[in-house]
């Protein structure tokens, strides 16, 4: 009857929405795509709950991309934490490997139980990937060397390549350290320039 209430499945629908109802299930059998979310049919209106469920869904989805794209920067930032973490640790222990070096360089450390401790300690560095770099004879790259002294060519140095075309290292005033392609420390030289 006009006017008059209904109720389907518990809820309270009113002559105009039940006139809804009855048009799309009197199709004549044909199937109807359903509406995409959000989207209503001309005319018609969602209930307030199904907009509702549609907003926190909306809401879900948006929360949980947010918190994906945390994990993945967190993840990602841990390993860079990490990374320079040892790196810092390194490089304070840079003083005293090149004490170390002096003195192997000067015969102090060539036996006894300090120069196993020494070698022990290297080897320890090693492991995180430490590594001196930086002799006589190398071709002068700027990401590795650092020029301290410019120093004339001497070929009577039987430590000099003949074949020289490039500016090399005479002399290694300080190994630099690397840990894999990162340089800690340049090495510093002195150079000169091939005749």
């Amino acid at each position: 009857m006009p006017g008059e209430d209904e109720v389907f499945d518990g809820e309270v629908v009113d002559d105009e929405s039940s006139d809804a109802i009855n048009t799309e299930s009197a199709n004549d059998g044909e199937e109807v795509a359903p509406a995409p979310a959000g989207a209503t049919a001309p005319g018609s209106q969602e209930h307030p709950d199904t907009v509702l469920a549609a907003q926190r869904l909306d809401d879900l989805q948006r929360l949980n991309a947010e918190y994906v794209n945390y994990k993945r920067r967190v993840d990602r930032d841990r390993a860079v934490v990490q990374e320079r973490a040892v790196r810092d640790v390194l490089e304070t222990v840079l003083p005293v490997l090149d004490d170390i070096q002096a003195a192997r360089d000067h015969g102090d450390l060539t036996d006894g139980p300090f120069a196993s401790i020494a070698d022990k300690l290297e080897a320890s560095f090693g492991k995180f990937g430490l590594t001196r770099f930086g002799a006589v004879g190398e071709p002068f790259d700027p990401m590795h060397h650092e020029a301290l002294m410019h120093a004339a060519w001497d070929s009577s140095n039987p430590e000099l390549p003949a074949d020289a075309t490039a500016t090399t290292v005479v002399q290694v005033l300080q190994a630099g350290y690397r840990t894999g392609d990162q340089v800690l420390r340049p090495a510093r030289v002195a150079v000169a320039d091939p005749e």
